[in-house]
């Protein structure tokens, strides 16, 4: 009898975990789309490397910072190298897949609602969109009742403010929309379960707080993405969308990289052939772990220990990511062998 990798096994029994629940799905299957998905999943470290994901912790430093900055000032979007740029958004109707038995979207065919534009992307362009004065934040915009809206804003990181050098400062967003709002770092939403706040509504005209990264460069670009929304909900009010503040502030000495709440992240699966389908499945998920990173290659789960191991080469070392409680991350290695660090 052939003898199964730890990989092999563990995928093994996930497909007929799965197989439980859908007993007419074949095997084979099942395990195709299980190896594409936990490859996704330990993969998440490494896609995450180089971009400054928003982290959903809510462990944002608090007290007074090293260094703010203002960006409903003109001063302040100079000194960031910024511009605010402003969109409307339409509820539109759409095509879509009701609940099939899997409880995805795999069913008959329906019709729903979405929103346009789309524009939480790092690569949207919104270089059509009007540019609005930083001091013009508070004004009320979009159209009442039910609504939503987008600010744009690229920043660059400079290397003072005042006489504080920011290099290597754990850099926050601070903001507050009337009523809600949601915001994206550099194309992403992350999300964590039970969440509240940071990149996802905290509450009733509540101010959203979110470290964008933990160990910012001079010339860093990052860019900040905030959907609006009017509210509340279940009954759209007589008003409008408006913005109280936006604040970037610095503090020095905090700790990178380190391990976050497992926080899920935007997953867009480009379906060019139908085969696809038994590949990848309907609702696929990434999971973010651990940020902070110069650079991560890997990962390598240990079966005894029950850890990840994955290699930052630009630090010459690696790191070693325990799932107890939040996770844990820790130096497994120091002086792994990058001539180049």
């Amino acid at each position: 009898m052939r003898q199964l990798s730890f990989d092999a096994s563990v995928i093994q029994g996930w497909a007929r975990e799965f197989n439980r629940n859908n007993c007419r799905a074949p095997i084979e299957a099942s395990l195709r789309r299980l190896r594409f998905t936990a490859l996704l999943i330990c993969c998440a470290l490494v896609f995450l490397a180089g971009r400054s994901f928003a982290d959903t912790n809510a462990d944002a430093p608090t007290g007074k910072p090293d260094a703010a900055i203002d960006l409903a000032t003109k001063e302040g979007v100079d000194l960031v190298e910024g511009q605010w740029r402003y969109s409307d958004t339409k509820i539109i109707e759409v095509d879509f897949k009701s609940a099939g038995p899997d409880k995805q979207p795999t069913g008959a065919p329906n019709k729903t609602y979405d929103y346009s534009p789309h524009a939480g992307g790092v690569d949207f362009d919104d270089s059509k969109w009007e540019i609005i004065e930083p001091t013009t934040l508070d004004v009320r915009r979009s159209t009442g009742r039910l609504c939503f809206n987008w600010y744009r804003i690229n920043v660059t990181i400079p290397a003072h403010v005042g006489d504080v050098d920011v290099a290597g400062s754990t850099a926050v967003f601070q903001t507050s929309l009337d009523d809600y709002a949601e915001i994206w770092v550099d194309g992403e939403l992350s999300r964590a379960f039970d969440q509240s706040g940071g990149s996802v509504i905290k509450g009733w005209n509540a101010v959203n707080r979110l470290i964008i990264n933990r160990s910012v460069q001079p010339g860093q670009k990052i860019q900040l993405a905030i959907f609006g929304i009017n509210g509340p909900l279940s009954n759209p009010p007589t008003n409008y969308i408006w913005m109280r503040e936006a604040k970037l502030e610095f503090y020095k000495g905090g700790i990178a990289p380190v391990a976050v709440t497992p926080s899920e992240v935007n997953v867009e699966v480009i379906r060019n052939d139908p085969g696809i389908d038994a590949i990848v499945p309907p609702n696929p998920k990434i999971f973010k772990l651990a940020e902070g990173f110069k650079f991560t290659e890997g990962p390598v789960w240990h079966r005894n220990g029950g850890y990840l191991l994955f290699s930052d080469p630009n630090n010459n070392t690696i790191y070693k990511y325990s799932p107890e409680g939040n996770g844990q991350l820790t130096v497994f290695r120091e002086q792994s062998g990058y001539e180049g660090a």
